[in-house]
Formats: C-alpha cells, sequence, structure tokens
C-alpha cells in the first residue's frame, strides 16, 4: 500500500495563469484543500482567455471575454476561492508583452499577496502553450528578483499519467506541435493531491463552470472521464540554485521518460 503523508500545508497560496480555466483543471484539488484548511488563496489569471473556441451565440473577442470572466468567478466561487485579479493582458499575446512590464506586475502581486506558495506553469507549459511558457518565465524571474523568498511549484504530471492517458491526450490533441510535456518521477514531487471522493466532485464542478470550454469536453469522455484525467494534481519545486529552468525540464523529462514504475508516492487525501 502506498505511504501517505498529510495535505501540504501551503500557507498563503498564490497561483499565476495564463487563461480562465488553467487553475481549475491544475489545481482545483490544491486550492479547495487550502481553504478548507483556512488558508488563503489568492488567483492571478493574465488574459481573458477571448481567443477560446468558438462559442454558438458569442461573438467577437470581446464577448467571449466577458463569458470567460464569468466563468471564472463561478468556478473560483465553488472552490471558496474570493481574492482574483487579471493581470489585462490579450489572449494568444503573452510572448509579445514587454518583459519589464509584466515583470513588474508579477513583483507587484507577489509583494502584495506575500505568498508562502506560488504554483504556476512549468517552463515546458504543460501543454507547451506560448502563454503558458511566457507566464511560467514571469512568474519564475520574479520569484528570484523578489530573493525567492517562498516556495515556487510547477504543476507537472507523473509517467503513471502518461502511460493511463495517453489515448485520450492523443485523440484530443492536449500537447501542442513539438511540446515536451513535463515528467516528474513520484518520489520527486512537492506535492501531490489525489482528487477523489467530495473532493473530485467538487472539482468537477470547477471545471463544469468553464462551460465554454468543458462542455465539449463532457461530450467526448463523458463525465466519468472527465472527474478521473485530471484527478491527481502534481508538483514540483522551482530549483532555487539559479539553474536555467529550460534546461533543468529538458533534464528532468528525459530522466523522468524511464521511471514506469514506483507507486510510492506519499498520496494527499482529503
Amino acid at each position: 500500500m502506498a505511504r501517505r503523508r498529510p495535505t501540504p500545508d501551503t500557507g498563503t497560496l498564490l497561483g499565476v495563469w495564463a487563461h480562465p480555466d488553467d487553475e481549475a483543471f491544475l489545481t482545483a484539488g490544491l486550492m479547495a484543500t487550502a481553504r478548507a484548511a483556512g488558508r488563503r488563496v489568492f488567483v492571478a489569471t493574465a488574459t481573458r482567455g477571448e481567443a477560446g473556441p468558438a462559442v454558438p451565440g458569442v461573438l467577437g473577442p470581446e464577448a467571449m471575454a466577458a463569458l470567460r470572466a464569468r466563468e471564472q468567478e463561478r468556478s473560483l466561487t465553488l472552490l471558496g476561492v474570493r481574492e482574483h485579479l487579471w493581470l489585462g493582458h490579450r489572449d494568444g499575446e503573452l510572448p509579445g508583452v514587454r518583459r519589464e512590464e509584466a515583470l513588474d506586475q508579477v513583483v507587484a502581486l507577489f509583494e502584495s499577496v506575500r505568498p508562502d506558495t506560488v504554483v504556476t506553469f512549468g517552463p515546458e507549459g504543460m501543454t507547451g502553450h506560448a502563454d503558458h511558457r511566457t507566464v511560467s518565465s514571469w512568474v519564475t524571474e520574479a520569484w528570484r528578483r523578489t530573493g525567492r523568498r517562498m516556495r515556487l511549484w510547477y504543476a507537472t504530471q507523473t509517467p503513471q499519467f502518461h502511460r493511463r492517458w495517453a489515448g485520450i491526450n492523443e485523440q484530443l490533441g492536449v500537447w501542442y506541435p513539438d511540446a515536451t510535456p513535463p515528467v516528474t518521477a513520484r518520489p520527486e514531487l512537492a506535492a501531490s493531491v489525489r482528487c477523489d471522493g467530495p473532493l473530485a466532485e467538487l472539482k468537477l464542478a470547477a471545471l463544469r463552470a468553464h462551460a465554454s470550454q468543458i462542455d465539449g469536453l463532457v461530450a467526448a469522455l463523458g463525465e466519468e472521464r472527465l472527474r478521473r484525467w485530471w484527478s491527481v494534481e502534481s508538483f514540483v519545486a522551482a530549483p532555487s540554485d539559479g539553474l536555467a529552468t529550460d534546461v533543468l525540464a529538458a533534464v528532468r523529462t528525459r530522466g523522468a521518460m524511464d521511471v514506469l514504475g514506483d507507486d510510492s508516492l506519499q498520496k494527499v487525501e482529503v
């Protein structure tokens, strides 16, 4: 039987993401667990997702942005998250944002929220999306500039996830062309949250609040497979020694892809 460890105590938790629904897929369980423990949770989103897939009856990027903002509010409310900030950038255009302007935003966010733990994408951007990779680079550089005073966790996945869900990930085109999806061996994780029971239902509700993005997945997969697909949230600590994170990600990926067994993860149960 797998060893278990207590729910990770994140302290004040700050998530910084590119689009509405990123935080629900990657951290709904972590956020709900933190809120249940009385911890402050703050989410910052770089864009309103106006370049997302077209929705019938929603015409133009401004209408899409408004719709996705409402969905974001409903999703976070379900998780008990009351603090959210839009960074005000355009969906799909983050690589072109003036870097120093973005870094000033994130540094100011750190100084205002004073998080104990920050979560975001790894340098590969999880799916390889350029906006995701850009947000990761902003957060990582801001973390360095502010003296690495808080924990920085990157959302990742395990070899077990990639084995189990490879067919669906390929079917749905989850990984962008030429993407290198993150993979971290279980013993190397900083934290993991397994969403089952009531927590799984809560995460599913938080995802379904993003109806413009999720209804098509429900139609393709059904609720039960959607519930199980991203039910384990995994996080790896950012390096604190100054090693370039893109280099580290490549090394970690090449090494961990060969780790196919080892079910000894100290699972988090809530």
